[in-house]
């Protein structure tokens, strides 16, 4: 049988034969059978009343009446959802119904709040709604493809060996990237960018195309807003100002510009460098401005196309997991509001925007439910966070393994079905609907995520709004749901047909969304929010994936083949010198918020004045900054300034 792969969103497929995954994976997709039942699976339920005390084992049944008693008895403004990227369809949508439509709070998020928030913002601003217009197979009828803060030699590692085979036939790379990273290693023209400085780059080049007239004359009267403003702003911006504020050559600049006025077909990619900001939204608008002016856009091989981290944060996006959305990519408008209520035959429905997963832990809460995922682990400014998720004063959290960082401060633990125990739908990065099976006999007394819910649900006496038996009957029901929505056509797939195939939702979408017709320009200016460098903190700290690690690690340290050693901060030769730090001596990185000890690795790869640390170390957030972007609320985990101190008489040995 075909199953899908339950890491990053790229959503590789696999047959699943004699107990072996086969196909075109990397070495983790493909070792993650070895993850369904390792020493830190939960596979019982634990309570306890004060979190100073130690854990009992309670029954599932009793747990569930725990859960039922405690929102019944308090404020639906003070509940909070916190789901993840881990989820499927299934799940997400049983649990956005429930909250939203039954408990009537909007305090239902995810983790992907914190990777791809920006983004959705930016292209519900500027296409009219939260869409990816091109797939990842453009490449091979793509001229030029540049990947900008993304490093998918180690993030999207499949797509990355996708990339090299189109190499091959043609396609030229550009990485703009202020690390040199294992992608910009094979790129044509790799852009050593200052961070910060993406959005003086696009307005540079957006300056260009105008300037050199390679925009697109028609395209910009017939089919977008505000032309004539972003020209006249960018006509007031000095050329040389910007490209010295990016710190790339004049020479390099314009050999990359020479390329891309020769490229009839372009395609730029993105993902954390350029979301995870203090200006995220900014960032992404003015690289989208680069796509409109040129008519580059709803055409095969041409288009912006947003790299998902997780490989089910564009199907949670989709159903409406997040706290700014109401379900199906519908708002919290009043005409919404009436077409969900009836739908779901609820009268609940707030209209006011929920909390955020990243503003949950500081928002007096008094009960939160946590799933599949590790706030205390991924949130920036972890001791705060400590601080604050203890003076909660109920947490739940539903998970299929035991050893988050979070768990340490939750009241009751129900266990979960894992990936390959549980079956249903999920949505990879270019809208890709594809069945996760159940390959392994599931164990027995875990549920699956969505019957959590229901189980919720019936206990708050709404069963006959959740009387689902099976995925089926719950896609089933929001496949109807997606007929709310005019472009959505999620509602032609058929569940079984995915058993074999899987579905491209919005293959027919070739124009904007908004409400003209028209793709919105905006002009925008570095404001410069981000944590700055000073005499006492001079460093800027950059954060990332490494290609065998996957998040906080409770499936892939398990794995042996998967085992790395993550702790180690890059540095560059010339400030090691400085410093008179030597390749693995023992260092320690502080911020205004924490610390962390680290070995030293001595690199190139990172410039002078920035460390890199991997987001595999557990304890990266007791230094990372927690600015918020105003737009999407997602944090700046790529511009945190830090020092770097070397610890006298100590050594890593290798």
């Amino acid at each position: 049988m075909n199953t899908v792969c339950g890491y990053c969103g790229v959503g590789c497929i696999f047959k699943f034969d004699n107990n072996k995954l086969l196909g075109m994976g990397c070495k983790k997709g493909l070792s993650q059978l070895q993850s369904i039942d390792t020493d830190n699976r939960l596979k019982s339920v634990k309570y306890r009343a004060d979190i100073k005390n130690n854990f009992q084992n309670i029954s599932y049944e009793e747990a569930i009446k725990i859960v039922a008693n405690k929102i019944e008895n308090t404020s639906k403004d003070k509940i909070g959802f916190y789901l993840s990227g881990q989820l499927l369809n299934e799940d997400y949508y049983v649990a956005n119904k429930l909250v939203k439509g039954f408990i009537g709070t909007n305090n239902v998020d995810t983790n992907s709040r914190t990777c791809m928030a920006s983004a959705v913002v930016a292209y519900k601003k500027t296409l009219g709604a939260d869409f990816v217009p091109l797939k990842m197979e453009d490449i091979f009828s793509s001229n030029l493809l540049i990947l900008c803060g993304a490093n998918v030699a180690e993030s999207h590692i499949v797509f990355f060996n996708q990339i090299k085979k189109a190499k091959k036939n043609g396609l030229k790379v550009v990485v703009i990237d202020p690390r040199y990273t294992k992608t910009a290693k094979i790129a044509d023209i790799y852009l050593p960018i200052k961070i910060g400085s993406d959005i003086e780059f696009f307005n540079l080049l957006s300056k260009h195309i105008i300037e050199q007239g390679f925009y697109d004359k028609t395209y910009t009267k017939t089919k977008l807003n505000g032309f004539e403003k972003l020209k006249t702003f960018l006509d007031s911006l000095n050329s040389d100002e910007l490209l010295i504020k990016t710190s790339l050559s004049k020479e390099l600049f314009n050999k990359f510009l020479e390329l891309y006025f020769s490229s009839q077909n372009i395609i730029t990619a993105w993902t954390m460098g350029l979301n995870q900001s203090s200006q995220g939204v900014d960032k992404n608008l003015t690289l989208l401005n680069t796509h409109l002016l040129t008519g580059k856009i709803f055409k095969k091989g041409n288009g912006p196309l947003s790299l998902t981290g997780q490989p089910n944060a564009m199907g949670g996006r989709e159903v409406g997991g997040l706290a700014t959305m109401l379900g199906v990519h519908l708002g919290f408008d009043e005409e919404s509001i009436k077409k969900v209520s009836k739908f779901w035959d609820t009268n609940k429905i707030d209209n006011k925007v929920g909390i955020s997963a990243t503003n949950m832990l500081n928002s007096n809460l008094d009960m939160l439910i946590i799933v599949h995922t590790d706030p205390i682990y991924h949130l920036p400014n972890r001791n705060k966070n400590e601080k604050l998720l203890n003076k909660i004063p109920f947490v739940v959290e539903i998970n299929a393994y035991s050893n988050t960082q979070t768990s340490k401060y939750a009241n009751l633990q129900i266990p979960a079905l894992p990936w390959g125990e549980k079956e249903g739908t999920a949505t990879n990065l270019d809208r890709r609907v594809t069945l996760q099976r159940v390959l392994k006999e599931p164990t027995k007394g875990i549920k699956p995520d969505w019957k959590i819910f229901c189980d919720i649900a019936s206990e708050l006496g709404l069963k006959k709004y959740f009387n689902f038996s099976s995925p089926k009957d719950i896609f089933d029901e929001y496949k109807q749901m997606t007929k709310l929505n005019g472009y959505m056509d999620i509602y032609k797939i058929d569940y079984e047909k995915l058993k074999t195939q899987p579905y491209i939702w919005g293959e027919d979408i070739k124009e904007y969304l908004t409400n003209n017709k028209k793709g919105n320009l905006f002009c925008v200016e570095n404001l410069y929010k981000s944590e700055q460098p000073s005499a006492k903190y001079p460093f800027i700290l950059l954060t990332g994936r490494v290609k065998n690690s996957w998040h906080s690690g409770t499936k892939t340290s398990n794995i042996k083949q998967l085992q790395e050693d993550y702790k180690f901060v890059s540095i560059s030769p010339i400030d090691a010198k400085e410093l008179n730090i030597e390749q693995n001596d023992m260092v320690q990185i502080s911020s205004i918020r924490g610390n962390v000890m680290l070995k030293a690795d001595i690199t190139d790869e990172v410039q002078p004045k920035n460390l890199f640390i991997s987001i595999a170390n557990l304890d990266i957030n007791y230094l990372t900054s927690d600015i918020l972007d105003p737009l999407s609320l997602e944090p700046d985990y790529n511009h945190s300034a830090v020092k770097i101190l070397k610890i006298k008489d100590s050594k890593c040995k290798n």
